[in-house]
C-alpha cells in the first residue's frame, strides 16, 4: 500500500467525556496513555467488536514503558487533540504493552515484516475488524521528515483507500496472513550438532567481532547476551571472544559506572551514546555470562567486580519491595524541570544526589524474573556472594506465591499485587523453571526443583504428539489472535532472550542431570533438533539455542559437595582454597553445595543424583561424577582440582 497525503474531511469534533479504558490497566505503558485524548482501547474482544460494529479499521499501537520513541510518539501524535480526533473518527484505537502480550507482538511484528524493514517499537498496525494486518510501519512523526510521512496524513490515506479501495485492501489483508501461514510451517529440524559443527558457528561469529571495540558488527550494537552464553561454551578462541566482548563492553559506556547495570544497546560502534533504558532482561543473562566465565583456574580478573556492579544494580535498583523484579528502568528523566534522556546517567554518584532517578516500570512478569532470579543464584553461588542468592530466593518466593494459581498455572504479569489477564507464555514457563534449578542448586532446597520439574511436564505434556518441539504453553495461545486465526507458533529465533523452547530445554538438560531421569535428556535433544538446522547456520539469532547445544555436546559432568547438618565452616589454614570454594569454581555441567538432610530431601523427591550422598568423616565431601559415574568422594581441594581430566 502506497500512502499519500490525503484532504482531512468529515472529522466530527472529539467527544469529551469520552470512557477512560485505560486509567486501571495493569500495565504502566497503557497507563501512561490513559489521559491522551485519544479513545483507546486494552487489547481485547471490545475493540474487535466496536470495529466490526462501526465498520472501521482498527488501529494497533504497540510499546513497552521505558520504549524513548514510544514516549516521542505520544507527546507529538497521541497526546496531541487534532491527530486523536483523526484517529477517534476513523479507527478503533487499540493500545498494547508488548512485555504483557508477547504474543500480540510477536503477530503483528511478522504481520509488519510485509511493509517495512524498519521493524521496531512504537509498532503501528492498521487491520481489518478480523484482525488481519493490511498497513504497518513503526514511528511516524507529525510532519513529514525525508521517506517518512506524517502521521496525520498516513491516517488520512488509510482512511480513504478504507472508504474507496476496500476490496484491495482486503486482498492485502489475505495476501500477508497466507505468507505468515507458510512461513510457520518452514522446517528447521536437522541432527543436533558436534563439538565440530559447534565451534564452527563460533568461528562464523568471531567473523563479525570488532576487533578495535568489541561486540559484532556494526552500530547500532547490541550485548546479544545469548550469543556470549553460548561463545563461552564453544571452545577456548569462542570463550575467549565472549570474554574480550564483556571486559569491553564494561568498560564502556553501555554500562552505567556508577549503579553498575548496562544500558539497552548504543548506537555508536564504539558504545557510547548509549541508548538509556535499562533491561531487567539484558543484565540478567549478561550476569549469567559473567558467572559463567568467573568458573574455572584461569577466570578473568575484570569478571568478579564486573559481577559485583550488576547484582548491586538487580538488587538495589530493580529488585522491588515484594520480592519481584522491575522490567525495566526508563532511560528518561526530569531535571531542573525539563525532561532528559540520559542526563542522569550522565552525572556521578555526587552529581545524582537528590535527583529523582528515571522511573521504573514496576510491572512484574513471570519469565523475565525468572532470568534474573535464575542469574542471581548463579552468581552468587560461583562468586560466593550470599546477598545475591537472599535476592533470589526472595523473588521465587514472591512468584511462588503470587504468580502460580493453585492449579499450578502460572500467571504472566502482575502489577502491585493485581495479576494481569494476559496468559502466561512458554517462556515464562522455560524461563522459571530454570531458575528455580539454579536456586535449587545454591540453597540445597528440593522445593525449588521438585517445582521445576512440575513446570517442565505440564509445558511437556501441552505440546501436541506430532509437534517438532516438545513444549507448548500451558495455557494456550493468546485467547484474542486464536479466535483469529491469527496465533503464530513461537518463533525459534532469539535476539535479546532465549525462546521458549529454548529455556524449556534448559531446564528439562538440567532436570536430567541432578537425576530427575532421561525422559528430560530426551525433552531436550527433541527440543533442540527441531532448530538444529537453522541455529548452525544463524548464529547471532539463536545463541540461546547453541547454548543448549553446546551443554548436550560436552561431557555431563555433576558435582555434588555435602556437609554434615549444622556445619558451620570448614577450619583451613589461611590462604588456603577451601573444598567449598572450589567447588563453586570448578568447571562442571551443574554443581552444587547441599547438607546432608538437604541431599536426603532431593533423592526421595526423586533426583538420583544426590542417593548415598553424605559426609564422611564428619566432614564436607566431594563427588564428582561424569554421566552419573562417580570418582571416589574427596576432602580437599586439591584433591578435587586432581579429578579434572586434563589433570
Amino acid at each position: 500500500m502506497v500512502v499519500k497525503p490525503a484532504i482531512v474531511r468529515g472529522i466530527r469534533p472529539y467527544a469529551e467525556g469520552m470512557p477512560n479504558r485505560l486509567k486501571d490497566a495493569l500495565s504502566p505503558y497503557l497507563r501512561a496513555h490513559a489521559d491522551n485524548p485519544v479513545d483507546w482501547y486494552p487489547w481485547g474482544e471490545e475493540a474487535f467488536a466496536e470495529a466490526r460494529r462501526r465498520d472501521v479499521p482498527v488501529l494497533v499501537s504497540i510499546g513497552y514503558a521505558t520504549c524513548h520513541w514510544c514516549h516521542v510518539m505520544a507527546r507529538e501524535s497521541f497526546s496531541d487533540p487534532d491527530t486523536a480526533r483523526l484517529i477517534n473518527e476513523w479507527f478503533v484505537a487499540v493500545k498494547v504493552d508488548r512485555e504483557e502480550h508477547p504474543e500480540v507482538d510477536a503477530s503483528f511484528l511478522a504481520a509488519a515484516s510485509a511493509f517495512t524493514r524498519e521493524l521496531g517499537w512504537p509498532l503501528t498496525v492498521f487491520a481489518t475488524p478480523d484482525g488481519r494486518t493490511f498497513y504497518a510501519g513503526t514511528y511516524f512523526p507529525p510532519r513529514g521528515v525525508r521517506d517518512v510521512p506524517a502521521f496525520p496524513d498516513v491516517l488520512a490515506a488509510v482512511a480513504e483507500a478504507w472508504r474507496e479501495r476496500r476490496s484491495e485492501l482486503d486482498e492485502t489483508a489475505r495476501a500477508v496472513a497466507r505468507a505468515l501461514d507458510a512461513a510457520s510451517v518452514a522446517d528447521t529440524s536437522g541432527d543436533l550438532p558436534d563439538r565440530a559443527r559447534l565451534e564452527s558457528a563460533a568461528a562464523m561469529l568471531a567473523v563479525d567481532e570488532d576487533r578495535v571495540h568489541g561486540g559484532f558488527g556494526r552500530a547500532p550494537k547490541f550485548p546479544v547476551a545469548p550469543v556470549l552464553d553460548f561463545l563461552t561454551r564453544s571452545g577456548p578462541h569462542g570463550r575467549g571472544l565472549a570474554s574480550r566482548t564483556l571486559k569491553r563492553m564494561g568498560a564502556s559506556p553501555l554500562r552505567d559506572p556508577v549503579e553498575g547495570g548496562f544500558f539497552r544497546y548504543s548506537t555508536r560502534a564504539d558504545w557510547s551514546e548509549p541508548h538509556y533504558e535499562r533491561m531487567l532482561t539484558d543484565n540478567a543473562l549478561l550476569l549469567g555470562v559473567v558467572a559463567e566465565l568467573g568458573r574455572g583456574e584461569a577466570s578473568p580478573d575484570f569478571v568478579e567486580p564486573l559481577a559485583d556492579g550488576v547484582i548491586g544494580f538487580l538488587t538495589e535498583r530493580m529488585q522491588l519491595p515484594s520480592g519481584g523484579f522491575a522490567s525495566a528502568q526508563d532511560s528518561e528523566s526530569i531535571i531542573d524541570g525539563e525532561r532528559s534522556e540520559g542526563g542522569y546517567y550522565h552525572r556521578d554518584a555526587a552529581g545524582r544526589e537528590g535527583l529523582e532517578p528515571p522511573a521504573l516500570d514496576t510491572k512484574v512478569l513471570t519469565g523475565w524474573n525468572g532470568l534474573a532470579i535464575g542469574a542471581l543464584a548463579r552468581a552468587g553461588f560461583v562468586f560466593d556472594r550470599a546477598h545475591a542468592v537472599a535476592a533470589a530466593r526472595r523473588a521465587a518466593d514472591y512468584l511462588l506465591e503470587h504468580h502460580r494459581r493453585g492449579d499450578g498455572s502460572l500467571v504472566r504479569a502482575s502489577l502491585d499485587g493485581v495479576l494481569s489477564p494476559a496468559a502466561a507464555t512458554l517462556e515464562d514457563t522455560g524461563m522459571f523453571a530454570g531458575a528455580l534449578l539454579e536456586l535449587a542448586a545454591a540453597t540445597g532446597e528440593a522445593r525449588y526443583a521438585t517445582t521445576a520439574r512440575e513446570l517442565i511436564d505440564r509445558a511437556a505434556d501441552a505440546a501436541p504428539a506430532d509437534a517438532a518441539a516438545p513444549f507448548a504453553a500451558p495455557a494456550g495461545g493468546d485467547p484474542v489472535l486464536v479466535a483469529r486465526g491469527l496465533a503464530l507458533p513461537p518463533d525459534p529465533a532469539e535476539g535479546a532472550t532465549p525462546s521458549g523452547v529454548t529455556a524449556c530445554a534448559e531446564a528439562a538438560w538440567r532436570l536430567h542431570a541432578l537425576g530427575a531421569g532421561d525422559r528430560y535428556l530426551e525433552l531436550a535433544e527433541r527440543a533442540m533438533r527441531s532448530v538444529a538446522g537453522m541455529a548452525v547456520e544463524r548464529p547471532i539469532a539463536f545463541g540461546g539455542a547453541l547454548a543448549v547445544m553446546a551443554r548436550l555436546a560436552e561431557p555431563l559432568v555433576q558435582l555434588v559437595t555435602v556437609t554434615p547438618d549444622g556445619h558451620p565452616g570448614e577450619a583451613v589454614e589461611p590462604g588456603s582454597e577451601t573444598l567449598l570454594d572450589a567447588t563453586r569454581r570448578h568447571e562442571a555441567s551443574v554443581a552444587t553445595i547441599v547438607t546432608e538432610s538437604q541431599a536426603r530431601a532431593l533423592a526421595a523427591a526423586g533426583f538420583e543424583l544426590f542417593e548415598a550422598r553424605i559426609a564422611s568423616e564428619r566432614r564436607p565431601t566431594a563427588y564428582r561424577c561424569q554421566a552419573f559415574v562417580c570418582a571416589l568422594p574427596v576432602h580437599s581441594a586439591a584433591d578435587l582440582v586432581a579429578l579434572a581430566p586434563d589433570r
